[in-house]
């Protein structure tokens, strides 16, 4: 496209360049660029689209990359990438090789820090300001450090642990509050109320702002006087509004807004007079998700990642191929969310719990049916974890759904609130493995690691739709915490055998082996989980395959230990292959079993690595796990 300013604007000493009325533009075409770019390379629309104002104030009035800024959630940061330099390579976003899908200061030195999961910028920005304030640039100057917040952040508990110490440590730092009452899902909870509240006190934020600058120009502001004149502040907005002051300025943090942010112009204006105010302070924008795209406005919760659609039409060309596409194989969430729906219909005890994903893990499906026992926490893993284990010390069964890499930030709850006292929680563990596009943020490749050393919690992994169901049917019942861990993506089904507690299951045995052409060797398989149907896929496409054998182990722990014994008995070699990391899983717990007998074991997963972003195929494919790969490494131990 031929756009008046965007086309060249290659960083922003370029926008700054820029008179302010042309601002508006700026946005206009900047908006268009991201329709149309990801309208056919699919990504995080909604949440750009409700920022570009936002963005384009901040690089206006802001130094960067010398300032800091640093996005929580990184998902709203498609136009600072474009202002920055990487506009004509925006067309790569999320594709294996291309751009990364969240700032990371190895692509650009204007991304501060890797910003793929949410409620961390506050603690990070306060963290560089004290920093900056011990060790200033080399001209002597400080750096100003802005926090962008929002898009559900601000229900995160690290959050308010940042703003605690903010209010206490010295420095200086700006907080931008993108408040679009949204996450993925529509936030649920009192802060979020709070702050709607907030925007219905005008008189005393037009009130509080005039005597604000008034002091300023009578020299009467300083850090010595800060408190007492916060403390006026505060008293003052009770009396006018008669409201209790809100929670930045009952920490002492200086409040400004809320404001409109879509209106460019003020915001740059605002920005420019409060940025080298000394202290903490919140700037409150008020914006709205998919702004400008009149399909992502009306539908935030679909429009927040739509996949390809028609610029034109706003159809979403995923619903087009569904509708046309004949496919018995549904999606991993959605065989979730139909058997827990079925098993609560059944038993009053089961209720679900997720932090703020109802509609990505399809927990939807009960909240429609069942909407007094879903609980939707906001993002919020830690308190998920935990505000479980109480409804389960009280006889609820809870079917905790959070997606893995996710489900790492609240690895100490697991532990101390659900192990310890044997809590009867179901931690359905979705996205699972390698997920694609977004990277190694939200890749799930560590949770059969960190989760198989606590004790008393039990791990399955199903390598099919059926054995889904199955597992969530038994984990009713069952004794303690259980964790079920399955990809994304579309499930697979086959025959196999129900599933029973502990035992592996046997898909092609000694007996159906015959000996190899090649080798006299005899090599069997144990994997884990969906990615059993791809080393299935491996053996049938290759002759001189047939004769290893396959054991899908279903569970982790407890671990099928007489299986895996009379297989290193049986086999010359075994060949653990997984979705996840090498070190700590299946294949650490075979070495385990097998270390005092003479069978071989080589695993297949990732190694000690961070996978980086693109397609599924192309992930696994570069990690040898694809039907290819593992054919590979099966012929090179049958030739070892």
């Amino acid at each position: 496209m031929d756009y008046q300013y965007l086309n060249t604007i290659n960083s922003p000493a370029d926008l700054k360049k820029l008179p302010r009325e042309a601002l508006p533009q700026v946005c206009a075409e900047l908006r268009d660029f991201i329709v149309r770019e990801l309208s056919h390379n699919p990504g995080h629309l909604g949440s750009s689209l409700g920022v570009i104002e936002l963005t384009v104030a901040l690089h206006y009035v802001f130094d960067t990359p010398d300032d800091r800024l640093i996005w929580d959630v990184g998902h709203q940061a498609y136009a600072h990438k474009i202002l920055t330099g990487r506009r004509d390579a925006f067309h790569t976003n999320r594709q294996y090789g291309g751009l990364a899908p969240f700032p990371t200061p190895a692509e650009s030195e204007y991304d501060t820090c890797v910003s793929g999961h949410a409620s961390n910028s506050i603690s990070v920005a306060l963290g560089i300001d004290v920093a900056n304030s011990k060790r200033p640039m080399a001209n002597g100057q400080k750096r100003k450090v802005v926090a962008v917040i929002g898009d559900g952040a601000m229900t995160g508990g690290l959050a308010f642990e940042g703003l605690n110490n903010a209010s206490m440590d010295k420095n200086d730092l700006l907080i931008v509050l993108n408040d679009n009452n949204m996450a993925i899902d529509p936030i649920k909870g009192g802060f979020t109320q709070y702050l709607v509240d907030l925007t219905t006190s005008p008189r005393y934020n037009k009130l509080r702002w005039w005597g604000y600058q008034a002091l300023v120009k009578l020299h009467l502001m300083s850090d010595h006087k800060r408190a007492k004149i916060l403390r006026f502040s505060n008293n003052l907005k009770t009396t006018i509004s008669k409201q209790p002051k809100n929670i930045f300025q009952g920490l002492n943090i200086r409040y400004f807004g809320p404001v409109d942010g879509h209106d460019v112009v003020t915001l740059v204006r605002i920005l420019s007079e409060i940025k080298n105010y000394h202290g903490p302070k919140v700037l409150h924008i008020v914006t709205q998700k998919g702004k400008g795209y009149a399909p992502a406005e009306a539908d935030q919760t679909v429009w927040h990642a739509p996949g390809e659609f028609d610029v034109e039409t706003g159809e979403r060309l995923s619903e087009r191929n569904q509708q046309s596409a004949i496919s018995s194989q549904p999606l991993w969430q959605e065989v979730f969310g139909q058997t827990l729906l079925e098993l609560a219909q059944k038993d009053e005890r089961i209720v679900g719990v997720t932090p703020a994903m109802p509609s990505g893990c399809s927990m939807t499906i009960m909240q429609k049916q069942l909407p007094e026992r879903v609980f939707d926490v906001g993002i919020a893993e830690g308190h998920a974890v935990t505000f479980s284990a109480g409804m389960a010390k009280e006889g609820l069964v809870p079917f905790c759904n959070i997606y893995s890499s996710f489900l790492q930030r609240a690895y100490d709850n697991i532990i101390h609130d659900v192990a310890i006292g044997k809590m009867h929680v179901v931690f359905c563990i979705d996205r699972a493995g390698i997920v694609g596009n977004d990277g190694a943020t939200h890749h799930g490749l560590l949770d059969l690691a960190y989760l198989r050393p606590i004790p008393n919690l039990q791990i399955a992994a199903p390598m099919t739709a059926t054995d889904l169901r199955q597992m969530m049917t038994m984990a009713v019942d069952m004794q303690g915490p259980i964790a079920i861990r399955y990809p994304r993506g579309r499930s697979k089904d086959r025959e196999l055998p129900p599933v029973e507690y502990g035992k592996a299951v046997c898909l092609r045995s000694q007996q159906s082996a015959i000996s190899n052409q090649q080798s006299d060797k005899k090599i069997c398989v144990l994997s884990i989980g969906s990615i059993g149907n791809t080393v299935e896929q491996a053996l049938d496409a290759h002759e001189e395959l047939r004769g290893v054998g396959h054991w899908n182990m279903r569970w982790l722990k407890p671990l099928d230990v007489d299986t895996v014994k009379a297989v290193a008995e049986q086999y010359d070699t075994i060949v653990t292959v997984e979705d996840a990391m090498t070190s700590g899983g299946l294949g650490s717990a075979v070495l385990e079993t097998v270390e005092d007998m003479p069978v071989k074991v080589k695993r297949l997963g990732v190694n000690d690595r961070f996978v980086t972003h693109g397609s599924t195929a192309e992930l696994m494919h570069e990690l040898g796990l694809d039907a290819e790969g593992i054919a590979a490494a099966l012929r090179e131990a049958l030739n070892s």
